[in-house]
């Protein structure tokens, strides 16, 4: 009797020890997205902070339930191809990319991996979608695309110099989207009478030049496209901008919260906090070809005022009051 009293206790014990392991669960293994950029860390740190806000109010956690892998080209275009690649060979589940080089070097790595455009200035016309309401392949996401924001901003620049004639247009032809860029300034410009100057800026040491040559051209004023070349180089646009007192118009906000005089366009915060609803809709099993390209809902027209003083122009009172923000 006391033999079998001693089995039954053992055996209660022993089960008693093995409820905690059978009713434990397994650990999630997080899910896995990568980030490519061209430029630094740095130089669009408030645009990713956005992206992992969004993701963070859809209730992805890094380094719990999600990992997102970066990798940055430091303003080489030459690294971008490596890079994607590193992407692709980790087998990361989504790609976000941070413009649109980016975009163009993650769809040459591969084309089964989805890949969310943080923003890009003309997908259709850049090759990366069929079009905006069906994209048909693996890329979707956000583009700043808006044909009237060229318009826009040349409008605004002659509210402020009511005698403008001529502007400087910098862009880099190898950015995708900057053709469609200048077709619209181009109609723009027709529409208001304007004279352009198109000035392709391949390589940072081109920026002086560039001013430079807009100087010595008679511009009026200086229209400074959307390019990796220029992002990391926000405050030396502006200061050259100053040493030849040529007011500059730009195409984000970061420029001018940097020094340069005035920006009309997309909230590019807004447009990466939207992408995460991308990167969860995906890792929930949508397709990116079943995703419409979302264009910008949120548009901002900032005056830096410090800037305006240091080359000697008044903004007009009319205008300051249109502004979302004045720095001081």
């Amino acid at each position: 009797m006391k033999t079998k009293i001693t089995v039954l206790t053992i055996c209660a014990m022993l089960f008693a020890l093995c409820l905690p392991a059978e009713a434990q669960q397994p650990a999630k293994v997080p899910r896995i997205i990568g980030f490519l950029g061209v430029t630094s860390p740095s130089t669009i740190s408030a645009r990713v902070e956005a992206l992992r806000q969004g993701l963070r109010e859809l209730g992805y956690e890094e380094g719990k339930n999600i990992v997102i892998e970066y990798r940055w080209a430091e303003g080489k275009f030459d690294r971008l191809p490596d890079l994607a690649g590193e992407l692709v060979r980790l087998k990361v589940e989504v790609i976000v990319t941070g413009g649109p080089a980016d975009t163009r070097a993650a769809k040459e790595a591969t084309n089964t991996i989805p890949i969310v455009m943080g923003f890009d200035n003309d997908p259709v016309g850049s090759g990366f979608v069929a079009s905006l309401a069906h994209p048909s392949g693996n890329i979707t996401g956000l583009s700043t695309l808006s044909p009237e924001l060229s318009g826009k901003r040349l409008e605004l620049l002659r509210e402020v110099l009511p005698k403008l004639f001529r502007v400087a247009v910098l862009g880099t032809s190898i950015q995708p989207g900057n053709t469609q860029s200048l077709k619209e300034t181009e109609l723009a410009a027709r529409a208001f009478g304007i004279q352009l100057q198109h000035l392709d800026v391949l390589d940072p040491k081109d920026i002086q030049t560039a001013f430079r040559a807009a100087s010595k051209g008679g511009a009026d004023a200086v229209l400074v496209l959307q390019s990796p070349v220029f992002n990391p180089r926000r405050i030396h646009l502006a200061e050259l901008a100053v040493k030849n007192r040529l007011p500059a118009m730009y195409p984000q906000g970061e420029y001018v919260e940097d020094g340069g005089l005035m920006t009309y366009g997309p909230s590019m915060t807004d447009l990466f906090r939207r992408g995460a609803t991308y990167v969860d809709k995906i890792l929930k099993g949508a397709k990116p070809a079943d995703l419409p390209i979302e264009q910008p809902k949120k548009f901002e027209f900032i005056v830096n005022l410090k800037a305006a003083k240091q080359i000697g122009l008044t903004i007009p009172p009319n205008v300051l009051a249109r502004a979302d923000r004045v720095i001081r």
